[in-house]
Order: C-alpha cells, then structure tokens, then sequence
C-alpha cells in the first residue's frame, strides 16, 4: 500500500451516494452489536460473526480510533458508555463526508434518525433517495386500488426532483430478481388481487419497476438497483445484474447504477464497460468483504474509472459509515498504484467527482 497516496486520499472528501440512516439506541447485547455487522437477521449465526476477518480487522480499527484494547467487548463497552448521538456524530465526521445520499426505505423512520439529523450528526450535505417500492407499500397499506397504486407511483416520481430527491431506488433484486418485464393487464390484475401489504409477487414487483421508470424518463434521475449480496430475503442467483440487460436497453436515457455487486462485480464491470447508461459501485461489499481491494480491481477490470464510485451502504451502524471509508481509502491506496494515470485525479473521481457528475446540476 502507497502510505503517502494513502495520506492524501485522507484528505479528500466524500460523495457517499448510496447509505442509510443510523439507529438512534445503541443494541442491548454484544451479540446484538455483532449482528450490526452481517447480513443475517437470525441471531443464531451472531456469535459467528466474532470469527469473521472483516469483524475482526473492524474491531482493531475501531480499538485504535477508541484508543481502546482491542477486543470487541471493550468496543462495545466504549459504544454503550457513550450517548448514542455523540458516538454516532464521531465515527461520521470520522468519514470526512462532504455530501450523503440516504435510502428514505430503511430503517424504519421511528427508529432511526432523520435526514436532517443525520447531517447534523455528520456535518454535511444530505439528500434524500426514494425508494419506489416504499411509495408502492404505502399505497397499498391505505387501501388503494391498482389503478390508484400505479399513479400515486407516477405523481411521486414525477415531483421526486423537485421534492429534493437525488435519485430513486429499487429492491425488486430482493422481491422477485432482476429478470423483469412488464407483465400484462391480466396478470397484474391478479396478482394485485391475491396481495397483501408486501409487495412480493412478480407481476407487481415488476409493474411497479416499469411505472417508475416510465414517469421517470422524461428528465430522469438515477436510478440506484440493489444486485448482488444481501440478507437472507433475496435469491442471489437471481440478483445478477446482467439479467437487467434488456431493462437497461429499453430505457437508455435513464443512469442505472448498479450498488453492491458481489460476487457479480465483473459481470456490473461488463455493463458498465458496454452501455452509457450504467454505473457501479462496490458499497456495501466494502467493508463487508475480508479483500477489499481486489472488489476495486474485479470493477475496474473492465469498467471505465468514470463508472465507479464510492458508497458505504452502511446501515444502522455508525462504525460501518467509518469502517466503509477506511477500507475504500486503503484499496485505493493499494490499486491506484497498478493503473497508469493521475493516481490524485483518479482518486478524487471515484471517491466525489463521478458522483457529482451523475447526480449533480451538471449531468
């Protein structure tokens, strides 16, 4: 790792474009701390999590930010010790963060805090991402019919860039795959008919995706497609993104970034080498994996520098907003050495500028 590279790619400032707000009560057990730092929401596999690598460089990193021994009952205990708020604050500010962009669909507003407070709390500029299966679930928690549903979706996205939304989101990854095409009158009708408040079957999951990019594409915003990893509520296989070639193609004005990735980052790197329209990041994935620079190297392989930038996806968890930035700036101080070019330009591209471009008045 170049340490002097290392050092300046500490002083530039973060376009965190894709995360989520942080819980606003610390958790009650060290097991419930472990689980901040995996995917799985079965509390049988947190004692699991003390054994992984990522963890445990996570808690020596944390130790010498604390100034604390390092094992993760003493992490914790600095974590418990301290107001939730204050402890928080410190490991974002930690970040050097200059603009965040939050999923407004988790976590639950009543548990975590807000947008403006977590711009206080980190101290900068934060906007919100609509999340259009958010808005969906909301109108089929009021009643509405499916006719209602597709245009309180449309009304939404329409006004989301002069409500001061950055960009849109989806998780139909999660719900049905990424495999989508619009679905009949028919089959939507039935599927809507057989619902409940979750939207999970596929002919809506898909509608819904549809209806959003459509009343998106007149002056479209990003939008920002969960693929690869996650919790246990998705299929992997069918959270590839190369299954989105044809949705890709089909609405070329419209920025897909694809978050995540794992372990289809070469196959997000061949999309974004191939269509315009297509950006990645590797977020989420870093921290979470043990090598964070070769998840920098896979996307770069094929992927233009000017595709990939920096997000943490970090969630509930402050330490993962801080850890998410360290590990970002340590790959790049390993990488940028191997690629020929300006190593501060191409540092400060994917860590802000390409963010900036794609979201930003100047897109």
């Amino acid at each position: 790792m170049d340490v002097a590279l290392l050092d300046t790619l500490r002083q530039i400032p973060l376009v965190d474009h894709h995360a989520h707000s942080v819980l606003r009560a610390h958790p009650a057990t060290l097991d419930e701390f472990r689980g901040l730092f995996s995917e799985s929401a079965d509390p049988r596999q947190w004692p699991h999590v003390a054994t992984a690598v990522s963890y445990r460089r996570g808690i020596e990193q944390l130790a010498d930010e604390f100034g604390c021994e390092a094992s993760e009952e003493a992490v914790f205990e600095f974590r418990i010790s301290s107001p939730p708020r204050e402890y928080a604050g410190r490991l974002l500010r930690g970040t050097g963060t200059e603009e965040l962009y939050l999923d407004d669909g988790f976590p639950p507003a009543d548990v975590a805090f807000s947008l403006e407070e977590m711009a206080e709390l980190a101290d900068c500029a934060t906007r919100p991402v609509m999340r259009i299966e958010r808005v969906a679930e909301e109108a089929l928690a009021e009643g509405l019919g499916l006719d209602a549903l597709k245009q309180r979706l449309r009304d939404e996205v329409a006004a989301a860039r002069s409500r001061g939304y950055v960009g849109l989101k989806t998780i139909a990854a999660y719900r049905t795959g990424l495999a989508v095409s619009r679905p009949t009158d028919g089959e939507a009708s039935e599927a809507f008919a057989a619902t409940g408040q979750r939207l999970d079957a596929k002919p809506l999951v898909d509608l819904v995706l549809y209806e959003a990019l459509e009343a998106n594409a007149a002056e479209p915003l990003p939008l920002q497609v969960h693929s690869g990893f996650g919790d246990g509520d998705l299929l992997l296989p069918a959270a590839n993104p190369a299954l989105l070639k044809p949705v890709i193609e089909r609405f070329r004005e419209t920025p897909f970034v694809l978050l995540h990735c794992y372990p289809f980052v070469r196959e997000a790197g061949w999309l974004a080498h191939v269509y315009p329209n297509v950006f990645l990041d590797v977020s989420l994935t870093i921290p979470h994996v043990a090598r964070p620079a070769e998840m920098v190297r896979q996307a770069l392989e094929l992927a233009p520098l000017s595709k990939l930038m920096y997000a943490s996806d970090a969630a509930r968890a402050p330490e993962l907003y801080f850890l998410g930035a360290r590990r970002w700036r340590e790959a790049l101080a390993e990488v940028l050495p191997e690629l020929s070019g300006d190593q501060d330009a191409s540092a400060r591209a994917i860590l802000r500028e390409n963010a900036r471009a794609l979201y930003g008045e100047g897109r």
